[in-house]
């Protein structure tokens, strides 16, 4: 499930795009023709091929004609389903493009199952989607047409890569159509080797004499065939321009002088547009089209904002209606044509000097009483008022959009042109969140400290709340990532002091209240209050899903994991984990979006299981984290895992040098200390220094389980197996911790019969062990505890764990799991392993190897002693049970 909501959540949230915006459904609609459009049939019998291949291509200049050429073909041609997507003209990350394409399909009348998803984040989706999507398709009897108009807009090229997955394996259910300006990012060569390509270029889109002909007679104009052929070369057939032509003719005394003096330049076009549209209109319209020049896209409520009347309306609809470049996306918005508004905006800087920021200004005030809060914001950028767009930003309580959510990296990005001339507690509240997001504690303390300074004076009113709220969720933050739980104890009492008086804003923005009781819960986590930072963090995990979330639950479930793995649950770990992996991924949300604790769990998991490989891998992968989210927990628990691999590994230098360096924090934790003593502790005991070793266990406190146990082990292996035994019957750990920590338990109380001369009692306890790890696949415990424990490991029975009676010699019964194995098997062998199951024979794996008969003979004894087997067949029986093949 990556970068989707599903199911019911799908079916909820599928009202907006990924950026919280409602879909536009004017871009799902097919594009009217006007009534001076000329249908040339050599272009639509050359399309009509587009049912025959898996793609079509119509690639042309600007205003080529290529979008009116397809609509035209696709409301008359085609009796078929039709799913016409337009492009934004800002650009689509690829989550918009794939909301928008899967709503084309079902405007379209395309059926298509919840369980595809719906992308959440703007910039980017996972790999599930196209999957899904694509055998969807794949079944469909007949199939549909999928029109993507200006595509040249798509520049993403795993955008393009999806698509392009996407039509190779729909088979017939997909007929694919761009509308598109450039070459796409798909690779063409395929589909034209294959003859898989329909293809109409900017030559076959150019008007002939004719066609031309034909176009100026509907507009009005008859011209000799002389002047017409003159126009088509000086336009080189180009529709725009051709239009454009006949429109200035039809006003024009002698149409045919008019066109012999046009040139198709772009600034012969310009002062075209500015004279013969702009300047044709009376004073109060040119006025109203300078200043909406400044908006993407508006509604006549925006436009009389911004332009000080209240006509918009009857004035945009006329316009319209005159093919005035300006665009009518239906229900109630227009755009200016994108040439045109440039052009505008250049005039608009000449005729009006200074004016464009205060147009900005009055569309930025408007939007925000409007609730458009992420355009308004842009406008306000754009005016350089960063009082008001920081205010707007407090007052909404949307400054957790810093840290979590589709929009966070643009957010930063808007944020960071803001100087540091703006006063105010919002300027210095937005000034502090965006270093606090690039974990820059020092800086963002500053300007905390200053925005509390001007929050003094509390009115009480809503705006205050919510200013207030956000200067408690940052300094929540701050003492997090500075290893200080009573002051994030501090700042969220005083949040929950003030939710009641903004209750309408934190149902608009739940991801304040997940991320302040995700900061409270690690503080907790590293202060070593388990049961406290349980239930912050469940409160987070157990909320609804969502995008704005989904940092803060992927979060709070790897925390939640990293308390089940500290007490000795590893399957539980694992579990947590996984759903915290899940949880971004089906937003489609980027690795670094999360913490990456649920994959340190994963990597300290694997090492108790003895994969050591897969702990590597998975340290290597937690490495790309949120900076807001590099808090001490986070660094200990990388320190700590990285260590106790370089001990399994065999290397305790390496594993000292990685828990030496001490982890800032103004308080210390107490299992961190703990954990990095352990450590320590067994370096220096595998280097053979037991008086350093046995010194460093006086910082390990009694109280905690797990530890105490470790620190047995460590003494045991010391020499001091009273004191060893002792402090574990002091703990007690049956009952009160998870099975890794029960099985070393076992172990240690093992070893210590099997040195007091009391086997039966030993192998009693190996037999628990053995039951104990098989459910959980432990293995590095057996291999820590030393040769000792080899006589136990065939003869210990599962089925007795407390009596202490010898087992039988048979072996484990072949219903019940096999005992871990005790080192892990090395490449080469795993490789004469794999040929083994294939039933190859000696000569054969050793020919299949490149090496020696007696080489694959040694590395089979090897595998017969790590697997404690004696026969092929029990070789390779042992390990399919084990998941080694």
């Amino acid at each position: 499930m990556t970068g989707l909501e599903e199911d019911d959540s799908a079916a909820a949230e599928d009202h907006a795009d990924p950026r919280g915006d409602p879909f536009l459904r004017t871009r799902f609609a097919v594009p009217a023709r006007p009534v001076t459009y000329l249908r040339r049939e050599r272009l639509t019998r050359h399309l009509d091929q587009a049912l025959r291949t898996p793609l079509t291509m119509v690639n042309g200049a600007a205003g080529a004609g290529k979008t009116l050429l397809v609509a035209d073909w696709a409301a008359r041609r085609v009796r078929l389903p039709v799913a016409w997507l337009t492009a934004d003209a800002a650009g689509d990350g690829p989550g918009v493009f794939w909301a928008y394409l899967l709503r084309a399909l079902r405007t379209a009348g395309v059926a298509l199952p919840a369980g595809i998803g719906v992308p959440a984040d703007a910039t980017r989706v996972g790999p599930a989607l196209p999957v899904r999507l694509a055998a969807e398709l794949s079944g469909r009897e007949r199939p549909v047409v999928v029109v993507l108009d200006e595509f040249d807009r798509v520049t993403a090229p795993e955008t393009a890569g999806q698509l392009d997955f996407v039509l190779r394996h729909a088979g017939t259910g997909l007929r694919l159509v761009l509308v598109t300006r450039t070459e796409p990012l798909l690779p063409l060569h395929r589909y034209r080797a294959a003859g898989e390509l329909t293809e109409i270029r900017g030559a076959e889109l150019a008007f002939t004499s004719h066609e031309a002909a034909q176009l100026l007679e509907l507009h009005g104009l008859r011209l000799p065939p002389a002047a017409v052929s003159a126009l088509v070369e000086r336009t080189g057939g180009w529709a725009a321009g051709l239009r454009l032509c006949a429109l200035a003719a039809g006003q024009s005394p002698d149409p045919e002088v008019y066109l012999k003096e046009f040139e198709a330049d772009r600034s012969t076009v310009a002062d075209f547009l500015l004279a013969e549209v702009l300047k044709r209109q009376d004073a109060g319209t040119q006025e109203l089209l300078l200043r909406v020049s400044v908006l993407d896209r508006f509604g006549p409520g925006l436009a009389n904002a911004v332009t000080g009347r209240d006509d918009a309306e009857a004035v945009l609809a006329r316009l319209s209606r005159e093919n005035a470049f300006v665009e009518h996306l239906g229900h109630g918005l227009y755009r200016l044509h994108p040439l045109f508004a440039e052009i505008l905006r250049a005039h608009l800087r000449m005729r009006r000097p200074g004016a464009e920021p205060g147009l900005h200004r009055r569309a930025a005030a408007w939007l925000r009483r409007s609730g458009a809060l992420g355009e308004a914001l842009a406008h306000g950028a754009a005016a350089d008022d960063w009082e008001f767009t920081a205010g707007a930003l407090i007052d909404d309580l949307a400054v957790g959009q810093f840290f979590t959510g589709p929009r966070s990296e643009a957010m930063a990005e808007l944020f960071a042109a803001m100087g540091q001339d703006s006063a105010g507690p919002a300027p210095e509240l937005v000034r502090a969140a965006g270093l606090l997001a690039r974990r820059d504690v020092d800086g963002g303390l500053a300007h905390l400290r200053r925005a509390r300074h001007e929050l003094a004076g509390y009115d009480g009113t809503a705006d205050e709340a919510a200013a207030r709220l956000s200067c408690a969720l940052l300094e929540a933050l701050a003492a997090r990532l500075a290893g200080a739980p009573d002051r994030v104890e501090d700042a969220a009492r005083a949040a929950e002091g003030l939710w009641d008086a903004v209750p309408e804003l934190l149902d608009r923005h739940p991801e304040v209240t997940a991320l302040l009781l995700d900061h409270l819960g690690s503080a907790r986590l590293w202060a070593g209050h388990f049961e406290e930072a349980r239930a912050a963090l469940n409160r987070v995990a157990d909320s609804v899903p969502g995008a704005a979330t989904a940092l803060p639950r992927e979060d709070s479930l790897g925390r939640l994991a990293l308390i089940d793995q500290l007490n000795g649950w590893p399957g539980r770990a694992e579990r947590r984990a996984r759903e915290a992996l899940a949880e971004t991924e089906r937003f489609g949300l980027p690795r670094s979006s999360g913490s990456g604790v649920e994959r340190l769990v994963l990597a300290a998991v694997a090492v108790d299981r003895d994969e050591l490989g897969q702990a590597q891998a998975l340290l290597d992968t937690s490495a790309d984290a949120h900076p807001a989210l590099r808090d001490p927990v986070l660094e200990a628990c990388r320190a700590l895992t990285t260590a106790r691999l370089h001990l399994a590994r065999g290397d305790p230098g390496a594993a000292l040098r990685a828990v030496e360096p001490e982890v800032p924090a103004d308080v210390a934790s107490p299992w961190v200390r703990c954990g990095t003593a352990l450590v320590a502790a067994a370096a220096h005991l595998a280097e053979g220094r037991a008086r350093t070793a046995a010194g460093l266990l006086a910082r390990v406190p009694d109280g905690q389980v797990a530890c105490a146990v470790e620190a047995a082990r460590v003494q045991l292996a010391a020499g001091r197996t009273a004191a060893a035994v002792c402090l574990l019957d002091r703990v007690d750990p049956e009952g009160r911790a998870g099975p890794a920590v029960t099985v070393r338990a076992a172990l240690v109380r093992a070893q210590a019969a099997d040195e007091a001369g009391d086997g039966e009692t030993a192998r009693g306890l190996v037999g628990r062990a053995l039951a104990e790890a098989r459910r959980e696949r432990l293995r590095r415990p057996f291999a820590e505890a030393g040769p000792w424990i080899r006589p136990y490991l065939r003869s210990a029975s599962p089925h007795r764990p407390t009596t202490g009676r010898p087992a039988p010699r048979s072996g484990p019964s072949r219903h019940e799991p096999p005992p871990p194995v005790v080192e892990e098997l090395s490449g080469r062998e795993r490789d004469v392993l794999r040929r083994l199951a294939l039933t190859m024979s000696t000569e054969e794996i050793a020919a299949d190897l490149y090496v020696s008969v007696n080489t694959v003979k040694t590395h089979l004894k090897s595998v017969y002693r790590k697997l404690t087997v004696n026969r092929r067949n029990e070789a390779v029986r042992r390990a399919r049970e084990l998941d080694l093949l």
